[in-house]
């Protein structure tokens, strides 16, 4: 015969766990059960408390500053005067389409974004397929970590490897000289050329994670199966590897593209004066006085608009409806 006076204390019990220690002694006072251990038994507030915190983070950090800025964008001068109105116009967007100075850098910041962007997954690509696929598995963990130690120094000490490897005594032409390739340095520094590869090499972590996530989820035995039908490894590649990669590209392509087409630290000590791309001219906008700060704010949302439009094309066109950020 079943005990029916052992239900409710089991059930009771389950209700509310005991704690031991000093942990079961808050747990079980009456100050605990009357405030916090109330408002936790209710099911609304936990998920508003869950679900509380992501939004106020969200909408302190990420939104309203986007919205002040917008605010700013359409403002005549900003701060506002003491005791007069503050006139909202169109101009501040007008001068970025009447002037060529400001036009030009923006064009060439989106064209050098998508040429890093390209030139990081036809990069990273191979790196990632062979940790996810040739490597071990037992041994792929420590080769990703192997690949993501020059990653935990900061980005400037990283930009300074860059000057220093690609100076004119830099490590390059110190090496190419001593082999007997050249006679006088190659100029390196300071160029499109060293921008680019600086940039690679900062953003070729947002490319690599993407990739190896996506490329470690292909089913080796599919891969296998297309090679015993006759498929060669291109055709292994473009028919099965690729498309299951998807994901992980368009990813990937996203993360970095964002990045570079808004990258400031590695163009000023990289680029040179030919090497002028727009997040500059922004910078020069905010930096110089407050009476540009409307300017300087209309461009970053013409920047924020035009990179967001483009990667959100570049989804729904490669990804399709069914891509995702990994």
């Amino acid at each position: 015969m079943v005990d029916t006076t052992t239900q409710p204390r089991a059930a009771a019990s389950l209700a509310s766990p005991r704690y031991a220690g000093w942990i079961g002694r808050v747990v079980d006072s009456g100050l605990y059960r009357n405030t916090i251990g109330r408002l936790a038994d209710s099911r609304w507030i936990r998920l508003a408390v869950l679900a509380g915190v992501p939004l106020i983070w969200l909408a302190v950090l990420h939104i309203g500053p986007i919205v002040q800025m917008t605010n700013i964008s359409f403002i005549a001068n900003y701060p506002p005067q003491p005791g007069k109105s503050s006139d909202y116009t169109f101009a501040n967007y007008a001068l970025f389409f009447s002037d060529r100075l400001y036009f030009m850098p923006f064009i060439r910041s989106l064209i050098f974004a998508g040429v890093v962007t390209l030139s990081t997954l036809v990069i990273v690509y191979p790196v990632a397929y062979y940790v996810a696929k040739v490597v071990r598995p037992k041994n792929r963990m420590r080769a990703l970590l192997l690949l993501l130690i020059p990653f935990w120094a900061g980005e400037l000490i990283r930009t300074f490897s860059i000057i220093m490897l690609l100076a004119n005594r830099g490590a390059v032409n110190v090496l190419l000289r001593e082999l007997g390739f050249i006679d006088r340095p190659i100029p390196m520094l300071y160029t499109f050329f060293s921008l680019s590869f600086g940039v690679v090499y900062l953003l070729a972590l947002y490319m690599l994670l993407p990739l190896y996530s996506a490329i470690e989820k292909i089913p080796t035995p599919l891969i296998h199966a297309a090679a015993d039908l006759g498929a060669g490894p291109f055709q292994r590649f473009r028919r099965v590897i690729l498309p299951l990669s998807k994901d992980g590209i368009v990813s990937g392509c996203s993360l970095v593209y964002l990045t570079a087409v808004g990258v400031f630290a590695a163009p000023l000590l990289l680029g040179g004066p030919n090497a002028v791309i727009f997040p500059e001219i922004i910078a020069m906008l905010f930096h110089g006085s407050n009476d540009k700060w409307p300017e300087g704010a209309a461009f970053s949302m013409i920047m924020l608009v035009v990179s967001l439009t483009t990667v959100g094309l570049f989804m729904r066109v490669v990804g399709g409806r069914s891509i995702r950020l990994m």
